[in-house]
């Protein structure tokens, strides 16, 4: 499970050797200012040709390209509210690692508070990464199709999307048995990025979920639900990402409800 860390700790450990502070924004955003130290691993890069989730060896060579190597403790951080890391210390788990640390400060609040800001590309040194895959912490598309031992599915999209509003899905509506509960009411406020654990409860409780229910969350392409499955984590929950999400779903002809 990740560790939280302040802005401190971070700006503490910035250029030491043995950390690497890794951003997963986009490409875009990472040039229109990072922290300094901070390679770039947005998720386009733990993609695959589909756009979904790539295999293990794509993402344990994205994480080593820019030098996380086995004896080197990742450090991430994130804007606004906060899926690309959540998904980022998903991926990092799912790949057997269990060192990984966010900085619970959005990028901007960093900046605002006047901590150091770099505007260009940091060089990185590839180095080994080994892998040694977790399947407890990822949900497949079978795995959701035969859920049969009281697991709780949690749908993190919208209200609209997961009632079949909206024009994107060939077959809008949502995985039969799901509950709704959208990514943004797990995100943070005040810069940080969950929201406080008892609070987390008191939604997912209104929703008859509770702490010892086993949960799988999905939106429609892993990433919202990173989030969701990073701050159930956090509060203790059992909790699986099926990053495959609507999108697989949906393209794999399973039963849509509305």
């Amino acid at each position: 499970m990740a560790t939280f860390v302040s802005a401190d700790w971070v700006a503490e450990r910035i250029g030491q050797p043995g950390v690497l502070i890794i951003d997963p924004r986009s490409a875009m955003r990472y040039l229109m200012g990072h922290l300094p130290g901070a390679v770039s691993v947005p998720f386009k890069k733990l993609q695959g040709p589909d756009g979904r989730l790539g295999p293990p060896p794509q993402l344990a060579d994205a994480f080593g390209a820019v030098g996380l190597g086995d004896d080197v403790t990742p450090v991430l951080y994130d804007h606004r509210d906060g899926r690309d890391a959540a998904m980022a210390a998903w991926a990092l788990e799912y790949l057997g690692r269990n060192d990984v640390h966010i900085m619970d400060l959005r990028y901007e609040d960093w900046k605002e508070q006047g901590y150091g800001v770099l505007y260009r590309p940091v060089a990185a040194t590839p180095k080994p990464f080994t892998s040694s895959v977790n399947p407890t912490v990822r949900a497949t598309l079978d795995d959701v199709a035969s859920l049969s031992d009281g697991t709780k599915l949690l749908d993190t999209r919208t209200p609209e999307e997961f009632r079949g509003e909206v024009e994107m899905d060939s077959r809008p509506g949502h995985i039969p048995g799901a509950i709704n509960l959208p990514h943004s009411e797990m995100a943070g406020a005040d810069g940080r990025l969950l929201i406080d654990a008892d609070l987390l409860h008191q939604r997912l409780a209104a929703l008859g979920i509770s702490a010892d229910d086993s949960v799988v969350a999905y939106c429609r392409s892993g990433v919202r639900a990173a989030l969701a499955y990073l701050a159930m984590r956090q509060a203790g929950y059992n909790v699986r990402l099926y990053d495959g999400s609507y999108a697989e779903w949906m393209d794999s002809d399973g039963p849509v409800s509305r």
